[in-house]
């Protein structure tokens, strides 16, 4: 099943350094979308994600590496109360200049993997899947100059 989270934040500050560069996202977990209502209720509900106790999903990235496009970010994903280290691949998507506003665009693709037991979310083992895996498609766009 896929699924995707139609809420969220995410902040990129890229320094002169790649060791300058940070990522942090949050993540509204009740914004969940499987194009099922039925399901999302279920996945909200306190057997699966309990969004009550768990309304958010943060990750923080604490080091980035690579060259060219691709790249490595690691980081800590927190999801309610548990806190763990999450590696993603990421591939720099480029830089576009948009002629209508000026603006500019930065696009990535990050992909990864998280087991779910390692954030206490064990329901129903053996019948749903352990591994849920990660895409992100991200576009990050430039602030304008004060």
């Amino acid at each position: 099943m896929r699924g995707r989270f139609e809420r969220l934040e995410a902040e990129l500050f890229v320094g002169e350094r790649v060791e300058d560069v940070r990522v942090s996202a949050t993540v509204d977990l009740a914004s969940i979308d499987t194009g099922n209502a039925d399901r999302d209720a279920h996945v909200r509900a306190s057997d699966l994600l309990d969004v009550e106790k768990r309304p958010t999903m943060t990750y923080r990235s604490t080091r980035v590496s690579g060259a060219g496009e691709d790249w490595t970010m690691e980081g800590e994903l927190t999801i309610g109360e548990v806190t763990r280290p999450v590696t993603l691949a990421v591939e720099f998507g480029g830089l576009v200049d948009v002629p209508m506003d000026g603006s500019r665009h930065a696009g990535f693709e990050a992909t990864g993997e998280i087991r779910r037991s390692e954030f206490g979310l064990d329901f129903a083992p053996g019948l749903l899947g352990e591994v849920v895996k990660i895409q992100l498609d991200m576009q990050f766009v430039e602030p304008k100059s004060a």
